[in-house]
């Protein structure tokens, strides 16, 4: 069934006079195990829009449906939440917000203990869970708050991971990381999807969006301004100052300005166009 967003409208302080409309009447739908990015300038809803598919925000008018689950103002106190909140993993943008116990592995064990798993059971799925992001024994016994930034969001990824959700959102997953482990994030996230996940991952990184992507969604002051495909949004964001098209398609957009016949919506990495490069200088010489 996947997410289906219906009229949903959010504002925050909103008695207050610096009242702010996150969310427009914002429509759209996304398919069981779809590969989404959702991109948008700083403050364009994103994150909030994101916070309502696992019931952290309800939708001040219209209603979220994630599979068998609805999400409104009318059911902020259903007793499902929880069992939502194992169906749809969020990992923040700040790692922060999700660690608080005296070790990595007692903070990575505290998502399955709470629906159930106790004791030594419950670490050998947390050190499950934290091998997955590349953090052996050595992290077990450390506490979260002297880690790197990096290393941070490992435990907090490694705390969604253990409690095995069927859509999995990551908010700006490869911020603080450097760009090995960022490939190797991004390697987990696409072995994630292969097994069955649907996958959202909040960016501002457009090359991330080229080579990963399925769908794109783009939000901008609170209302859904597009949706499509990657390549399609490329062309959209064009228009707008703080959001830049890859490097990899400037370079394709060029080389087809020269003449090379070049199907943009197919070059998703280097290695895509490499193939067009070889043609076409063959056909020159």
């Amino acid at each position: 069934m996947g997410i289906k967003v219906s009229n949903v409208s959010y504002t925050y302080q909103k008695k207050a006079v610096t009242a702010t409309l996150a969310l427009n009447d914002v429509s759209l739908e996304i398919a069981t195990n779809d590969f989404v990015a959702l991109v948008g300038e700083t403050g364009s809803g994103k994150s909030t829009l994101v916070q309502c598919f696992n019931g952290l925000i309800f939708p001040d008018q219209g209603e979220v449906k994630v599979d068998d689950f609805v999400i409104s103002y009318k059911n902020r106190k259903s007793r499902s939440l929880k069992n939502l909140r194992k169906h749809v993993g969020l990992v923040f943008q700040f790692p922060e917000y999700q660690l608080f116990e005296e070790t990595v592995e007692k903070d990575v064990a505290f998502g399955v203990k709470n629906f159930g798993v106790k004791g030594e059971e419950a670490l050998k799925q947390a050190h499950r869970a934290l091998q997955l992001v590349g953090l052996d024994e050595s992290y077990y016994q450390r506490p979260p708050f002297e880690l790197s930034g990096g290393e941070k969001r490992k435990v907090a990824i490694a705390g969604i991971l253990v409690i095995n959700p069927e859509i999995l959102i990551f908010d700006e997953p490869t911020v603080g990381l450097d760009p090995e482990s960022s490939k190797q994030l991004m390697a987990l996230i696409c072995q994630l999807h292969a097994q069955g996940k649907t996958i959202i991952v909040v960016t501002h990184d457009m090359n991330l969006v080229n080579t990963y992507a399925k769908k794109a969604l783009m939000l901008d002051r609170g209302k859904l301004v597009f949706s499509g495909t990657p390549n399609g949004l490329f062309s959209h964001i064009q228009n707008y100052d703080r959001l830049d098209i890859p490097s990899l398609m400037k370079v394709a957009l060029k080389l087809k300005e020269k003449g090379m016949d070049l199907p943009l919506e197919d070059i998703r990495t280097i290695e895509d166009l490499l193939p067009y490069i070889v043609k076409w200088r063959k056909k020159d010489v």
